[in-house]
């Protein structure tokens, strides 16, 4: 029998040989055919393509929410930087868009939001599949060697009204090579319908599950974008407060400056008899302490200055500074007054608000699981019907044969004798759309607090940088006419030097008045609703 078989199976492959190398072949082709930068290639095309299809203009301008893979090759962070190492705000603003670990973690969560939903999806697209298998056995002197393939493609279809309808075809082809070879290629059509007539049967359930995760999406993207007018804010109002500090520091430097010269000129007045030993001590006294202010301002300076580059995503060491100019620019632009009225404030937050929007649409997801959980109570009835059609024999697999197919027809149904889960699914979800609610009225009050607060900081830091900068004018008269008081015998020492302090605190309230200000402004139109990011990073204020 052995022997048998050998001479036949060279007219065996004479007459299958190409046609098992053929369908090896494309098994191994196919197993072959995508490779791993293809298959990354095709996610982040699909995954953008649903981002850009869900994304609406009130969200703000498309930009800096692509991921960045980690490559060796990519320009690293430091070289980015100027030349100089002087960052200006804008600079800093877009390094920190494109390298800050934290917004990159949310460009990640967004990105992973519409992958997901890529397999939901896919789940009611076309799948093809493809099997294949080769044994071979020896029983009792008699050697067999079988394969088989099949392939195919299903695809279910789902409507709104829970109509669920499936359908399938698949080709079957298997060769036996025995010691006598045979051939079958056949193929098979089903498909299968489910319709709701009474409950929450059928393709509700996996509706509702379709609808939740593209509104999942949707609700990421209002989230990110949220974020992004976050973040851009605080990177603002980081730089900001460093320069101040910055700036305090130089402030601080400028009094010591001065208070070194006055104390040289009282100790060569005391060497002389004009002045009195103890005003010497004082000033040398208070001069030591302006020293130790300014050692304290460095070193919170440098503090901060770090804290930002980590900010940044820049290494700790790196030497760099903010430009100085931007608080020039700042000077110059001033203070100005809320542009809206409160009720005006409150009203655009109310219909702008992207997280508001989220909760706002959580609130129908609610209701609509209550009423699906609802409909789960009663009588579940479904229309079920089902079809299967097979091809001609042997190898005829392109001629279905309709009129000898397998049909059925009739009525799934479930009596509610036991609804103790669907009792539980829908006291849950009552429960669940009242706690949305109160979420959704708490955040309202929320966002109106808010508001009014931030409407109040505005008009608040724009009075007190007004009523700083008279305050500086001051401190500076205050200092020249204690020096001409002093210098003709009528001042003291000590009213000199309190001077000096008080003027020191003016130059520091008035900077800090006017990055409050800054930085109020900013939050103001962030929580409103109309601060936008541009493509760059930076924010840009949009007219309702």
């Amino acid at each position: 029998m052995r022997t048998e078989w050998r001479k036949r199976l060279p007219l065996c492959r004479s007459k299958w040989g190409g046609l098992w190398i053929g369908g090896l072949c494309m098994v191994l082709g196919l197993a072959g055919g995508c490779s791993r930068e293809q298959y990354k290639a095709q996610a982040d095309e699909e995954v953008y393509k649903i981002l850009e299809d869900k994304w609406q203009d009130g969200f703000g301008q498309m930009a800096n929410y692509r991921i960045q893979d980690a490559d060796p090759n990519e320009v690293a962070v430091l070289d980015v930087v100027p030349s100089g190492g002087v960052l200006s705000l804008a600079e800093a603003v877009e390094i920190a868009t494109r390298y800050s670990r934290e917004y990159q973690s949310q460009k990640e969560s967004l990105y992973l939001a519409a992958l997901d939903l890529t397999l939901t999806r896919h789940r009611y697209a076309p799948q093809w599949f493809g099997t294949f298998d080769a044994f071979y056995a020896k029983n009792l002197g008699r050697e067999d060697i079988t394969a088989g393939a099949e392939g195919g493609v299903n695809k279910t279809f789902l409507l709104a009204n829970g109509l669920r309808v499936t359908s399938g075809l698949a080709l079957d082809w298997s060769r036996f090579l025995t010691g006598d070879p045979q051939t079958s290629l056949g193929s098979v059509l089903t498909s299968t319908l489910a319709f709701p007539i009474l409950g929450a049967g059928a393709g509700l359930s996996e509706w509702e599950n379709l609808t939740q995760a593209e509104r999942n999406v949707l609700y990421r993207i209002r989230t990110f974008n949220r974020y992004r007018q976050t973040f851009v804010v605080s990177v603002i109002s980081e730089y900001y407060r460093v320069l101040q500090q910055r700036e305090a520091v130089s402030i601080q430097e400028a009094s010591y400056a001065r208070q070194v010269e006055s104390t040289n000129q009282l100790r060569m007045e005391v060497e002389v008899g004009q002045r009195p030993a103890y005003d010497l001590g004082e000033a040398e006294q208070r001069m030591l302490t302006t020293e130790q202010a300014l050692v304290s301002a460095r070193q919170r300076y440098e503090q901060t200055l770090d804290t930002f580059k980590v900010r940044l995503a820049l290494p700790t060491d790196a030497n760099i500074e903010l430009d100085p100019n931007e608080l020039t620019a700042l000077a110059d632009i001033g203070i100005s007054e809320p542009e809206y009225t409160e009720v005006e404030a409150i009203e655009l937050a109310l219909d702008r608000r992207l997280d508001l929007s989220n909760t706002r649409d959580g609130l129908d997801d609610a209701q609509r699981k209550l009423e699906l959980a609802a409909k789960g109570l009663g009588v579940q009835l479904n229309l079920i019907g089902s079809a299967n059609v097979a091809s001609e024999p042997e190898t005829k697999f392109a001629s279905l044969q309709f009129d000898e197919g397998n049909y059925r027809l009739g009525l799934e149904g479930d009596l509610p004798l036991d609804r103790k889960a669907e009792r539980n699914a829908y006291r849950e979800s009552l429960i669940t759309l009242q706690q949305r609610q109160r979420s959704y009225e708490e955040q309202v009050d929320e966002i109106k607090l808010g508001v009014r607060q931030g409407y109040r900081d505005l008009a608040e830091t724009a009075e007190s940088y007004r009523i700083q900068q008279i305050g500086l004018n001051l401190a500076r008269k205050r200092v020249e006419v204690e020096k001409l008081s002093l210098q003709y015998g009528r001042g003291t020492v000590r009213l000199l030097l309190d001077s000096e302090d008080a003027l020191v605190r003016a130059q520091n309230d008035v900077l800090s008045a006017l990055v409050d200000h800054t930085i109020a402004k900013m939050s103001f139109f962030r929580d409103i609703g109309v601060l936008q990011v541009r493509p760059d990073g930076m924010w840009e204020h949009t007219a309702p």
